[in-house]
């Protein structure tokens, strides 16, 4: 649901951007095969401008249309008839979102800072249009409710509930405060996004000569000579900055000074100093949240993002983290202790201290050492494309999914490649799933999912998805495979199960459908799917030597089972530290922060091993920072996993992974059934019952504490709430 200023249908402007769309193919509906596809081959940067300015137009005139009904309002006329408002702008914003995510360069940037602020406004004009809420609300609040479907009420409900939350209620001196709010936020997440990206763009470490490449692997020198070569630099090889160059530079590299100079470089991001840098943009971030928060009616930022998720308040997110911070810290004393250890019989001196540089290093060589188990032996077996084809299998066991590769829709980059997807048994089409793997220039880093059309049959007829997964692997050389590590196939699965959530979806309304549910379960299915990459099914299939082609070894099989607690001190330490920084800074109201100082103190305060850092450090932390969208909720990833470890051990409490009645019962309760049913009661639907803390520290190697500890979400408050994130 989107808005634009009341004038601009009436305005030159508005007529000028209407008559625009004759001639933007970006306004057009699309076409083509599959329920048509999105025109990549037709667009021009010059062209989202104009289309970001009509499309608001044509969804204010039917905003306006919705708002101003002289019927009474109904579940037809008014809540279905916004689902179907706005298609052309959904579009128009899906595909200008990969261009700024994927393609960014600085005319894309450029148009980004001016049309960030205004759609935030276009936004709030729909979110405080007085006659459009009046509307929503006599239809949720109708006695004729009743009789509509529970999906139908659940829309409604979700309606409702996002304009109270959006600032349907206040006076009009505060919705005009709390838009100038988010056009100010809306400026300066698009200027946190554009400054990481530049420092992760413009910066590379060089590595002058062959002994800079002492302890890399081959694959590794392999990826640093294409990566010198590519961006036209003298030298033996190149580290880029992103995580997936960094991570196993600092794993391998004999070079101590080199590793600081990579990781400074990387855990620096946007705080330099200079252009770039983002900590004051932070303190703005944080004061503009907990002045809006506090117009909204809640304590803080904090309260106001978890009002609508499973763990409902901060203190109950808080209770989960601190029973993990714990004994994730107490490992990681073992894991460095263990290290210090290795060192000074390799022959570092009595005062040589591990250091954050370090940790991956002495990590492996412990690995090595106690399970016999070499990171880049593993990665020997594990060939990108194998592994997707692993993941592909793995949905059709499943999900009954099939995947056929085509080529006779446009992509945006010559990287992209596009599956069909269908159902194994009927052969009916469900959706497509588009994959960009590589790293580039203008590519935000990481990994995620996308859902460039959400499933749908609202006018019973059947709309298709059409999901993407985008990473940020390290490109080879041209016909040589792509090998990534254990973690790197680990995120693959991860980002698949959210295509999975998308491709499984079987709802009536769009607003419902796929990955559209609260932050702290949208995680769920994602990170339950992780748990397919070590079966023995996956492995003996896929996992094979990028060489010989023969399958991973048994003995290397159990060697990573027997490892698989090992360094999740680490692993732990690291994602807390950023999720409790990330919520304690959400939680401290309108002080006035100083980012890198609140970090370091509460840091200190928490006890955070000085071996490790933030997994995202404050400057550079986009889940939170570069949108609302994970703010005071980082922590959505151990809730998730709590949830993932008990859903999985519904499978090896039954007949295995690939159990067919356990898989059905996931399916239905949970990939299938996007946001038309709370998602507590959908696990418990699923489970039986509230998920429990149990698996988890069972999977993670950690003792459970004296008192039982649990996850169940909390029960559900009276005050209707909920938002999609």
């Amino acid at each position: 649901m989107t808005a634009t200023p009341s004038h601009a249908q009436n305005s030159p402007a508005g007529n000028a951007a209407t008559a625009s769309a004759n001639s933007n193919p970006l306004l057009a509906s699309w076409a083509g095969p599959y329920g048509g596809v999105p025109p990549f081959d037709k667009v021009q940067v010059n062209q989202f401008k104009p289309a970001l300015e009509a499309a608001m137009a044509e969804n204010l005139r039917e905003i306006d249309a919705i708002a101003n009904n002289k019927e009474a309002a109904t579940f037809e006329n008014t809540i279905v008839a916004l689902e179907r408002a706005g298609q052309r702008l959904d579009e128009t914003r899906t595909v200008y979102g990969i261009w700024s995510g994927t393609l960014s360069s600085p005319e894309v940037q450029a148009i980004e800072r001016e049309m960030s602020p205004r759609m935030a406004a276009f936004s709030d004009k729909i979110n405080q249009n007085e006659a459009l809420f009046k509307r929503v609300e006599a239809v949720y609040n109708s006695p004729e409710k009743q009789k509509l479907t529970p999906e139908q009420q659940r829309l409604s409900w979700l309606y409702y509930n996002n304009l109270v939350r959006a600032g349907a209620k206040l006076d009009a001196k505060a919705k005009t405060r709390l838009s100038e709010i988010n056009q100010q936020l809306a400026g300066l997440f698009t200027k946190f996004s554009q400054n990481v990206l530049a420092d992760e763009t413009d910066s590379v470490l060089v590595l002058k000569t062959t002994a800079d490449l002492a302890g890399l692997p081959a694959s590794l020198q392999a990826d640093a000579a294409a990566a010198v070569a590519s961006r036209k630099l003298t030298g033996a090889g190149a580290i880029t900055n992103t995580r997936s160059s960094i991570e196993p530079f600092l794993t391998y590299s004999d070079q101590r000074k080199l590793r600081e100079k990579a990781w400074r470089m990387y855990y620096n991001r946007g705080d330099n100093g200079g252009a770039h840098d983002n900590n004051a943009i932070i303190t703005d971030i944080l004061q503009l949240r907990a002045e809006r928060a506090k117009l909204l009616g809640y304590k803080t930022h904090a309260h106001w993002r978890l009002d609508n998720t499973m763990a409902k308040t901060p203190e109950a997110a808080m209770k989960l983290m601190e029973q993990v911070w714990t004994p994730a810290v107490a490992r990681v004393k073992e894991e460095v202790a263990d290290m210090q250890a290795l060192a000074r019989k390799e022959g570092a001196g009595a005062d040589f201290k591990i250091e954050p540089w370090d940790y991956r290093y002495y990590a492996e060589k412990v690995r090595k050492a106690r399970y016999d188990l070499d990171q880049n032996e593993v990665k020997q077996y594990l060939q990108l494309d194998k592994m997707r084809e692993g993941m592909f299998w793995v949905a059709g066991e499943l999900f009954n999914f099939n995947f056929s590769p085509i080529t006779s829709v446009p992509v945006y980059h010559p990287d992209v490649k596009v599956w069909e997807v269908k159902d194994k048994t009927t052969g009916q089409h469900v959706g497509l799933w588009y994959f960009d793997p590589y790293a580039r220039p203008g590519k935000r880093s990481g990994a995620w999912m996308n859902a460039y059309r959400n499933q749908e049959r609202m006018d019973g007829k059947p709309v298709t998805t059409i999901v993407s997964n985008n990473s940020n692997f390290v490109k080879g050389k041209e016909g040589e495979p792509t090998l990534i590590s254990w973690t790197d196939a680990t995120t693959l699965f991860h980002e698949f199960g959210h295509a999975l959530h998308g491709l499984s979806s079987n709802v009536t309304y769009p607003s419902l459908s796929g990955t559209s549910v609260v932050r702290d379960y949208v995680e769920f299915p994602s990170q339950v799917l992780e748990n397919w990459l070590p079966t023995p099914q996956v492995l003996q299939k896929f996992a094979v030597h990028y060489q010989t082609g023969k399958p991973i070894p048994q003995a290397l099989v159990d060697r990573i089972e027997k490892a698989s607690t090992f360094n999740e001190g680490f692993a732990t330490t690291e994602f807390l530290a950023s999720a409790l920084i990330d919520m304690k800074l959400h939680l401290a109201g309108d002080q006035k922060i100083d980012a890198d100082k609140f970090e370091r103190e509460t840091l200190a305060q928490l006890g955070m091993p000085r071996e490790i850092v933030m997994r995202h450090r404050t400057p550079q932390f986009s889940h939170v920072f570069s949108s609302d969208g994970y703010s005071a909720g980082y922590y959505s990833y151990l809730w998730s996993v709590v949830l993932a470890a008990d859903a999985y051990s519904a499978f090896t409490e039954a007949g295995g992974p690939y159990d067919k009645a356990v898989g059905q019962r996931l399916t239905r309760n949970i990939f299938s059934i996007g946001n038309t049913v709370d998602p507590a009661q959908a696990y418990r639907n699923f489970r039986g019952r509230d998920p429990k803390i149990d698996a988890l520290m069972k999977e993670r190697g950690f003792p459970m504490t004296a008192k039982k500890a649990s996850a169940a979400p909390a029960k559900p408050v009276k005050k209707a709430t909920g938002k999609k994130s």
